[in-house]
């Protein structure tokens, strides 16, 4: 079935409704990358929801396509009155610098939508007696250093350490860590007929992702990804932020393999509902000498925007993800080299030639 209206759905009368998942925000660079990781695994129950239709390939991997906003709260109910959802992907967000200029909206998508999965999301765990498992991607937005002295003398940082986010979107996600972990133990806890542990709440805070299937979008840890663009495409690229700012980055593929571990992961091995990640720590300046090396003619330069980059030097040089490694065997593929080497400019080389006629 292919809707763009969950009034559309049928009801489901006589019997269970069909089981499923649901990945929010399901046409974004994580969710197209999830949506196939799910669809390899044979998974056929995919429930998806952007603000855009779906289109091409990806949306075939979806048992159902909707288009609406998390933020309406009759769509989400009308969806989880026809499905049976076991499993939420909750990757809808407003992201941190489209956020900064339109921060009230941030505050609704990312707090207030959060808000609502997780409500409905404990009400369908008492409808079918099943506690929901609830995937919260985070962000190191979350962190606030508070200037860069304090940054360099903190070059790990653990998750419990330095939670000041100066944006709205770092607010917004550490809030609904917190929302996250108030639903899972504590929710209605003085109500006669609450249901205990109703949602399985995990949490994962991703560094800067960079991906080679999808063109950046302008994010505040976009550089890096953007200077691969650019130099493949033989455009100059004026960096906005100086050499030396430096955050710990991951390569999608590493994510996407990450974000599934952790919910396959044992219950009883987690210790914690919020882990780091990261797969490697690098400086604009490290980074456009890597891009250099691949791309010989590459034109690439710095003027900081120290706005932007001021939201930069707030995040820290690198995380301590020692407990996700531990707990549930996170181990990254990709190393700085390696993520370049063998991901990233091969493929954004070919999706490059390909768009000039030019061969790889």
């Amino acid at each position: 079935m292919n809707c763009t209206d969950p009034a559309t759905v049928p009801a489901v009368f006589g019997g269970r409704r069909p089981g499923a998942v649901l990945v929010t925000g399901a046409g974004g660079e994580v969710g197209h990358g999830l949506l196939a990781a799910l669809h390899a695994e044979g998974r056929r129950d995919v429930v998806a929801i952007d603000v855009r239709p779906l289109e091409g390939e990806v949306a075939s991997m979806c048992r159902e396509r909707l288009v609406g906003d998390i933020r309406d709260v009759q769509m989400l109910e009308r969806l989880l009155a026809a499905w049976e959802i076991t499993e939420i992907y909750h990757l809808a967000a407003l992201l941190s610098t489209r956020g900064e200029f339109t921060p009230e909206t941030a505050h609704e998508v990312n707090v207030g939508g959060t808000l609502h999965l997780l409500r409905l999301a404990a009400e369908q765990a008492r409808s079918h007696g099943r506690r929901v498992r609830f995937i919260f991607p985070s962000s190191i937005a979350v962190y606030g250093m508070g200037d860069l002295q304090t940054k360099r003398q903190h070059p790990r940082v653990r998750e419990d350490e330095f939670l000041q986010p100066i944006t709205m979107y770092g607010c917004n996600k550490l809030y609904a860590e917190h929302l996250g972990r108030y639903y899972a133990k504590h929710y209605r806890q003085l109500a006669l007929d609450r249901v205990p542990d109703a949602i399985d709440f995990r949490c994962l805070r991703y560094p800067g992702l960079i991906s080679a299937d999808t063109l950046p979008a302008g994010g505040t840890s976009d550089f890096a990804p953007e200077m691969l663009h650019a130099a493949a495409s033989g455009t100059p690229y004026r960096c906005f932020v100086s050499p030396g700012a430096t955050i710990p980055f991951m390569t999608m593929p590493d994510a996407i393999e990450a974000t599934l571990q952790l919910a396959r992961a044992e219950e009883a091995s987690l210790t914690r509902r919020v882990y780091n990640l990261s797969g490697f720590s690098a400086s604009a300046g490290r980074i456009a000498e890597l891009v250099r090396s691949f791309f010989p003619g590459a034109s690439i330069s710095f003027e900081a925007d120290r706005q932007r980059e001021a939201i930069v030097d707030s995040w820290p040089e690198d995380v301590d993800d020692d407990a996700a490694r531990r707990d549930w065997g996170f181990a990254p593929r990709h190393g700085f080299h390696k993520a370049f080497s063998e991901y990233l400019v091969p493929r954004i080389r070919a999706l490059h030639a390909g768009r000039s006629g030019v061969p790889a």
